[in-house]
């Protein structure tokens, strides 16, 4: 072969060399895949969005996760969300703000919650809330002292007829605010449904989605909840905390405050994902009754997500969504055995009945998971752990009251939701009170006494499983924007 038609072939060589790398170089800018992978260790995918590997501080992975909840966590949750016992929550929507002036109120008409009609409430429902749960505070009120227990023949010691049993109306307050105290040690959360104010609200009529609500007033709610929960420190070390923080810096913290800041985070992500998996699109040109379209919006989902926009930090805010999955999920597991002697009682007997095989299939489902959240790894330091732990019932608690600040009722109606069922999660997961009825086997008796040493009221219950629904909707949603992006 002559030097001549070597150095033609050299060159064709490289024009065809240089050609497939333009149309890579195309094809790469075109498809999104100049989206940095999440790790270091990861390859170059086609979405940021397209996550795997492990989800750090647990001991599974992404693909997981993302096949457990599509596959058998989310349908079976859909079915029994939208049951009477779960789809009407009452809350106090009326809660004056207690940090700022409330002067952001949300004037645009899918703010508003709708009304739930008296007649549309379960009897069985008003009946639980008219007639107060019987607590451990309920055995000090006068109601309780009234109530006949026992008769004359079981009085055991006649001698003791003589001593003087009346108890004052002011101690029996004491005593029933003593209780409440107790009670309310191990909550995580504020629980407002025995306000004045409280109503019930259908969650059905009033889903999760965009309201138009934006701004410098939804800015300040995230920024309170993520700038004025730090742990200690000095202002240096606190300013770091906000939606911002580099992941990399993450890794300079303890677990405890790692993992405060990754549920938070990964809260903030589900409800971004939910805002963008039904957006308002358009609205039609009816005047008397103009109504909303609602829909996927994707040019939102990779503004709030992508690298390019939030200085590659996207990726991981949507992992740490997995990790509070984990978190919410491992609850479940662990209040399993109280939540299978629930009655879920909603006075529709076939209904009722339906709820409560539905939900120990689903509870049967969630203890399957083999890879579940190790909530001991936390406050496990002595005497440290204890000051944490209150730290993190202190904080989580001033995030509730936060909600009350938030200036559009419906996106208040699912913020408070969701907070109150992370704080349940939370208490089920650290409750010392859990712990002992488990161990001495309360949950394996015929009959619970009716003040058992652990309790959930029916709020923290329908709270608990619509805020691990809303969780589980933003894993599935994902997939669907997946789709789009690959």
């Amino acid at each position: 072969m002559t030097t001549t038609h070597k150095l033609r072939r050299n060159v064709l060589a490289s024009s065809g060399l240089a050609i497939a790398l333009l149309v890579l170089l195309y094809w790469t800018d075109f498809t999104g895949g100049y989206f940095a992978a999440l790790d270091d260790a990861e390859t170059h995918k086609n979405c940021f969005c397209e996550l795997e590997g492990s989800i750090n501080d647990c001991s599974c992975d992404v693909d997981t996760v993302d096949h457990f909840n599509n596959m058998k966590v989310y349908p079976r949750l859909q079915s029994l969300l939208v049951k009477n016992f779960f789809r009407f929550y009452k809350v106090n929507l009326k809660q004056d703000c207690p940090f700022w002036p409330d002067d952001s109120r949300c004037a645009i008409r899918f703010c508003q919650v709708e009304n739930c009609e008296e007649q549309a409430i379960p009897e069985g429902i008003k009946d639980q809330s008219e007639h107060r749960d019987k607590a451990a505070s309920f055995k000090y009120t006068r109601e309780a002292q009234l109530e006949k227990g026992c008769s004359d023949a079981e009085d055991f010691d006649s001698a003791l007829g003589f001593l003087d049993t009346s108890i004052s109306d002011q101690a029996h307050k004491e005593f029933e605010l003593w209780a409440m105290h107790d009670e309310a040690e191990e909550d995580f959360c504020i629980v407002d449904d025995h306000d004045v104010d409280a109503q019930y609200v259908d969650l059905l009529l009033n889903p999760e989605r965009y309201t138009g609500y934006k701004g410098d007033s939804a800015h300040r709610i995230w920024k309170s909840i993520y700038l004025e929960n730090c742990f200690g420190g000095n202002n240096e070390t606190a300013n770091k905390f906000s939606s911002y923080m580099p992941h990399m810096e993450l890794r300079d913290v303890c677990l405890e405050q790692r993992a405060f800041y990754r549920i938070i985070s990964g809260l903030h992500s589900s409800i971004n994902i939910h805002l963008c998996s039904k957006y308002l699109l358009s609205e039609t040109k009816d005047f008397l009754d103009p109504q909303g379209i609602w829909g996927p919006n994707v040019k939102e989902f990779k503004r709030r997500f992508s690298p390019e926009t939030t200085n590659g930090e996207g990726p991981h805010w949507l992992r740490n969504l997995y990790f509070i999955y984990l978190v919410e999920l491992r609850a479940l597991a662990k209040a399993a055995p109280y939540l299978r002697r629930e009655n879920y009682y909603t006075g529709i007997a076939e209904e009722d009945e339906e709820v409560k095989l539905a939900m120990h299939d689903m509870l049967t489902v969630i203890e399957s998971f083999q890879s579940h959240f190790n909530e001991n790894a936390l406050f496990s330091s002595g005497i440290a752990s204890i000051k944490f732990k209150n730290d993190y019932k202190e904080k989580f608690r001033n995030i509730s009251r936060i909600m009350d600040c938030v200036g559009c009722d419906k996106c208040k109606l699912w913020g408070k939701l969701q907070t109150q069922g992370l704080g349940t999660a939370l208490k089920i997961l650290y409750s010392e009170k859990l712990n002992l009825a488990t161990e001495s086997g309360i949950w394996d008796k015929p009959h619970i006494e009716a003040d058992p040493i652990f309790r959930l009221s029916r709020t923290e219950i329908v709270a608990l499983f619509n805020a691990f629904g809303r969780l589980s909707n933003s894993i599935y949603e994902m997939e669907n924007f997946r789709r789009v992006l690959r």
